[in-house]
């Protein structure tokens, strides 16, 4: 990979790519990214062919740079991070669109949809209704009405159908009312 005088070893595992060295090239440099890549490489394989009885035929050794458990691991725990950091992102975003028009919104995720409405008449309470289609993970449910802004936690109410329309096959519902306070802040919150 080459980025300007940067460079870089790439490793895909099962279609995941991972940056596995990084240096600058420096051509004729002791600390040019390939030469130093090709020490590295050298070093690791006289320190194998030293530990085992089977030594390795070829001139470099570099396994050692291949990402191992605990790398992912890591990959995992970030993609959890950054999968509720989207949801958290897509509710607010849905709860502004809905509280704007009334209208049911929705976003299409790899294995589900997620759609919220809002209900709010003039002088009448903000009633909030979202939707899960689709192939659920466990705790899923939880995790976006736990996200939903100025719902109480303990206040959603599984239902049987929406404002305007029955469930769908693989569809669940639940409603709560909206604190209209915080309805306005997100209103007036832009992304």
């Amino acid at each position: 990979m080459k980025v300007q005088r940067w460079r870089g070893a790439v490793w895909v595992d099962a279609d995941l790519p991972w940056l596995v060295a990084a240096g600058r090239r420096e051509d004729g440099s002791t600390d040019d990214f390939y030469a130093a890549l090709e020490t590295d490489g050298k070093t690791a394989r006289t320190r194998y062919n030293a530990g085992n009885a089977d030594a390795l035929k070829s001139a470099t050794h570099t396994t050692h740079l291949l990402p191992a458990r605990e790398d992912h691991v890591r990959y995992r725990a970030e993609a959890g991070v950054r999968f509720v950091r989207r949801l958290r992102t897509t509710v607010l975003t849905l709860s502004r669109a809905t509280l704007r028009d009334g209208q049911e919104h929705t976003v299409d995720f790899d294995t589900f949809t997620v759609g919220l409405q809002v209900r709010a008449d003039d002088g009448h309470e903000t009633y909030l209704a979202v939707r899960i289609t689709g192939s659920v993970p466990p705790n899923l449910t939880t995790l976006i009405l736990r996200n939903v802004p100025g719902c109480e936690a303990d206040g959603w109410y599984p239902e049987y159908a929406l404002p305007e329309r029955d469930l769908l096959p693989a569809e669940q519902a639940w409603s709560n009312l909206m604190d209209p306070r915080e309805a306005a802040r997100v209103l007036d919150t832009e992304p």
